[in-house]
């Protein structure tokens, strides 16, 4: 059964910082590479980062040197954080953890946390 549990959100001043946290259970989880994903206000949800089995990460532009994504696999729960430094008000917005399939995107969700960045 495939379960993602998403935390950490808040109200931050810009400058600020938060980590985020996810959950992730189900069995292939663990050998796919996870994502965080962003959805601001009226947007559509975008990819802001990821990060393989390996550990390996990659960031989109806008965040790079600000978030640092990275990951813990248990037996059947994979364990996503993203610390996230330096917010900013285009920051704000609904993040979810899930896996990455490149432009397939997982058709469970989670609640996911809210974000919210006051200038």
């Amino acid at each position: 059964q495939v379960r993602l549990v998403e935390s950490g959100g808040g109200l931050v001043q810009a400058g600020g910082s938060l980590k985020l946290s996810c959950s992730a259970s189900g069995v292939f989880f663990k050998d796919s590479p996870m994502a965080w994903y962003r959805q601001g206000p009226g947007e559509s949800r975008i990819l802001v980062a990821t990060v393989d089995t390996r550990g390996t990460t990659n960031y989109q532009d806008s965040v790079k040197g600000r978030y640092t994504i990275s990951r813990d696999n248990a037996e059947n729960t994979v364990y996503v954080q993203l610390d996230m430094n330096n917010l900013k008000a285009e920051d704000t917005g609904v993040y979810y953890c899930n896996a990455y399939w490149g432009d397939v995107r997982p058709d469970v969700w989670g609640q996911g946390t809210q974000v919210t960045v006051s200038s």
